[in-house]
């Protein structure tokens, strides 16, 4: 096996053209954490971008941070939290999930994988705050897109097609993002009930309010049973959960009035600071399905928020089926057993009357190679995906497969 560990991006140019004039292709990793993402990708030659770390610019006073690929979230998050900024879009941390011990992954994993968490509802993707990029295509050559301000239109928006192609096309080096400060005061407000559509419908009626949410989620009860913290644990009931964040008295307001207005479901409750804080990482994580003695197969399912409740009932029949669901009811998360096909026939079956796609996040090599990770391509958009693969890695040297087959 030959294992490159570039320390520069020339280094990372010469492995790429190394791979292309040997016509052997190249497993493309950052720290290895969602390696078990995807279709198991035929190759015994690995790039690994560990070593390309580093922050190379924070201008903390114009929102702009710029790192190597390699760098680790840990670092990022770190120097962010000394600045009292953050990502805005929340990039998740799925080691646990993943049962990864490589830690919470990279920049340039995260922003390729295009993660999100719950504040996707308010403050978009990772592609939305994606900036500017370095990178080396699978033609062995350097390519750069964006730059390090929000509005940026010199060509084409690259951006946008880097986030989420999962290191198919290319090979990033560097990446710079847009950051935001973190808000001065956070409370959830908790609405008591074990009933998806009345739980849908609360979250629905907060995001449609004025009172300027940044979270809407529900868990079931036994997934609230097994919560790290007692104000959740103790609540007998599964539980709608609705974020706020932002200046102290607005909060506080803001707060007063959202349980006042869902008052009528049910009784209400709320998380103040770290509580809050903690419930929200529960679920950017996916904590509840990553207990080690897990091993269910884990589907990520998105739709739209008002089809939530009706396709969470749609595949909870499923063997060892359990759910919650996040984004407002748009996004849930299902873990069943990952015997036969883990459920993918049903899910998508399911999500055909519901509309919306299905990732499976979680599943083993044998599962993910058998069945579809990533929702399938219809014709015109597979025609159209094959044409941007061949023309940023014709030789189809950078993660071949890992996608979709013969992509």
């Amino acid at each position: 096996m030959t294992h490159f560990t570039p320390e520069t991006p020339d280094q990372v140019r010469e492995a790429v053209a190394w791979a292309v004039s040997e016509g052997a292709p190249l497993s493309v990793r950052g720290a290895g954490t969602k390696a078990s993402v995807g279709r198991p990708i035929n190759t015994s030659h690995e790039l690994d971008l560990s070593r390309l770390t580093g922050i190379t610019l924070y201008e903390a006073e114009e929102l702009i941070l710029q790192a190597w690929a390699g760098t680790p979230m840990s670092e990022i998050e770190a120097a962010l939290s000394a600045r009292n900024q953050r990502l805005e879009f929340e990039p998740p941390n799925y080691a646990a999930l993943l049962k990864s011990d490589k830690g919470a992954g990279t920049l340039g994993g995260a922003v390729a994988a295009n993660l999100a968490g719950p504040r996707r509802i308010k403050s978009g993707a990772a592609r939305d705050h994606f900036l500017g990029f370095e990178a080396v295509s699978g033609r062995g050559e350097d390519f750069k897109s964006g730059g390090r301000v929000v509005k940026n239109v010199t060509g084409y928006d690259l951006c946008k097609l880097m986030a989420g192609s999962w290191g198919t096309l290319g090979v990033m080096t560097r990446i710079t993002v847009k950051v935001m400060p973190v808000a001065e005061k956070q409370r959830t407000v908790l609405l008591a009930t074990d009933d998806p559509e009345t739980a849908v419908r609360a979250l629905t009626e907060g995001l449609n309010s004025p009172y300027d949410l940044s979270g809407a989620a529900w868990v079931p009860t036994a997934i609230a049973a097994r919560s790290g913290l007692s104000l959740i644990s103790g609540q007998g009931s599964g539980v709608a959960a609705l974020r706020l964040d932002g200046p102290g008295p607005s909060v506080e307001y803001r707060c007063e009035k959202l349980r006042q207005m869902l008052g009528v479901h049910g009784p209400t409750d709320e998380l103040h600071s770290r509580n809050s804080a903690g419930f929200w990482r529960e679920i950017r994580d996916v904590a509840p399905f990553s207990a080690s003695d897990d091993l269910r197969a884990v589907w990520r399912l998105s739709t739209a928020p008002s089809e939530g409740a009706a396709l969470y009932g749609s595949v909870m029949a499923l063997p060892g089926a359990e759910a919650f669901l996040d984004w407002g009811g748009g996004l849930i998360w299902l873990a069943v057993e990952g015997a036969g096909d883990a459920g993918a026939e049903a899910i998508r079956t399911a999500l055909q009357a519901h509309g919306g796609h299905a990732t499976l996040i979680r599943g083993g090599a044998d599962l993910r190679a058998a069945v579809e990770p990533f929702q399938p391509l219809k014709p015109g958009v597979r025609r159209l995906t094959e044409k941007i693969k061949q023309a940023f890695d014709p030789s189809g040297v950078l993660n071949p497969g890992r996608m979709y087959d013969g992509v």
